[in-house]
């Protein structure tokens, strides 16, 4: 029997989502090779894993600050025409890091000064464009969407990494920057020929105190929500950042060089796209009990991976972490779309942008210091075991197998976002 891709996938089926899609996944492949060469060069220059985590984490760090406001203006913008600039001064970024390491100049000081520019950008880029995901494909195939999406990344984390680690060994850290300013051509071409209404453009906000204010309401009125952000940000700071801690572990523990350490870095992506792929095709994120079920097993599968005795069994381990890990991340970015108002769907991915990506310079450090004193395994297995205890914590809480009420109205909510609050149906109740 022919099976039609669109009916299997049928998000597919949609161009504008095809089109983004297509770009993303081309310019994801040249960042990720780019994450890699960041990692690799900075432990190259100084020998210290403290400062590879504290480079990482200075990527992250402007979410920190600035993250909250980012999902604001994720609200307000043209959410395609925004997604353009970024790219574009994404594109600057991976020059200027080609620029410093072809002429000789890279030191950790320019490395991490391109870090936090990317990371100022990162801050409205990222609610940004995941709330245009929803503008082209609406909330039907939302979750489908978000799966491919998170499947794309994931593919690209197998292909960027290990192509990174070949050219690093073959032709030095020059040829991966350069390698992903040309990838965003892809990027912008695909951008320019989307076609959806502005997502946020044209209507009536509150002042940014104001927009905040609200956002922040939601979440305290909405349990399932308030728990989904406070566990993201709690497998952020002690398991996501396991990711900064592979360069130390490849080379110091299983004794890998830099091809050995894509090839591991390639084994959670393979994982992570099997995860995201297998619930795209299920068109569905599972309930919302997969959010703290995946945080358990992504907690037990890291402090696990942490002690394999070779590197064959650490790369199958990460491979398992990567599956769990992506089944955590759709689980919770799609749950908190279909609850957010249209109106407030940027800030609330905001605040989700924030515990995940803005809380990781945390995690960075938390994992390079622990590196240092007691060793690269053991940081890693403490850290898995604090993931799989609140995660435990927050199922038998109960809290997100409910049927969360609709957060209610609140008098005085200003502008279009206090009027899309309102407009917007109750959260779908929970299975």
């Amino acid at each position: 029997m022919t099976v039609h891709f669109p009916t299997v996938l049928p998000a597919l089926a949609n161009r504008n989502f095809r089109l983004f899609l297509a770009g993303q996944f081309v310019s994801l492949i040249g960042s990720l090779m780019q994450s890699v060469a960041i990692g690799w060069l900075v432990l190259d220059l100084t020998d210290s894993p403290l400062t590879v985590g504290v480079v990482q984490g200075l990527g992250a760090a402007p979410i920190l600050l600035l993250g909250l406001v980012g999902g604001v203006w994720a609200d307000r913008l043209d959410r395609r025409a925004a997604l353009l600039v970024f790219q574009a001064l994404f594109m600057l970024e991976a020059a200027f890091l080609t620029g410093l390491t072809a002429t000789g100049h890279a030191t950790v000081g320019w490395v991490a000064a391109a870090a936090i520019f990317g990371g100022v950008v990162s801050a409205v880029e990222i609610p940004t464009r995941q709330s245009f995901v929803h503008d082209i494909v609406g909330e039907v195939h939302l979750v489908q969407a978000v799966a491919l999406t998170s499947t794309a990344f994931n593919l690209a984390r197998v292909l960027g990494p290990a192509l990174g680690g070949v050219l690093i060994a073959a032709a030095g850290f020059t040829w991966c920057f350069a390698l992903n300013t040309l990838s965003f051509v892809a990027v912008l071409w695909a951008l320019s020929r989307v076609r959806v209404a502005p997502g946020g453009a044209g209507r009536e906000h509150p002042g940014v105190a104001d927009a905040l204010r609200e956002g922040v309401a939601f979440l305290g009125d909405s349990p399932a929500a308030r728990a989904i952000v406070v566990l993201s940000g709690v497998l952020t700071v002690f398991g996501f950042q396991f990711v900064t801690m592979l360069p130390v572990l490849a080379r110091d523990v299983l004794h890998l060089q830099s091809s050995g350490y894509g090839g591991l870095v390639a084994s959670v992506g393979v994982g992570a796209a099997t995860g995201a792929l297998s619930l795209g095709v299920r068109r569905s994120s599972g309930g919302p009990r997969l959010v703290p079920l995946s945080g358990v097993a992504f907690g037990l599968l890291l402090a696990a991976a942490s002690f394999a005795p070779t590197p064959a069994a650490a790369m199958l381990g990460f491979t398992a972490v990567g599956m769990s890990m992506a089944g955590n991340g759709i689980a919770s970015n799609s749950w908190l779309q279909r609850l957010a108002p249209d109106a407030l769907r940027g800030r609330v991915l905001g605040f989700y942008a924030f515990a995940v990506l803005g809380l990781a310079p945390v995690g960075a450090l938390l994992f390079g210091w622990a590196a240092e004193q007691f060793g690269a395994r053991h940081a890693l297995a403490l850290g898995g075991g604090v993931c799989a205890v609140v995660s435990l914590g927050v199922l038998w809480g109960g809290v997100l197998g409910g049927r969360p009420a609709a957060p209610p109205a609140r008098a005085g909510a200003g502008g279009a976002a206090g009027r899309g609050a309102q407009a917007k149906s109750s959260p779908p109740a929970f299975p």
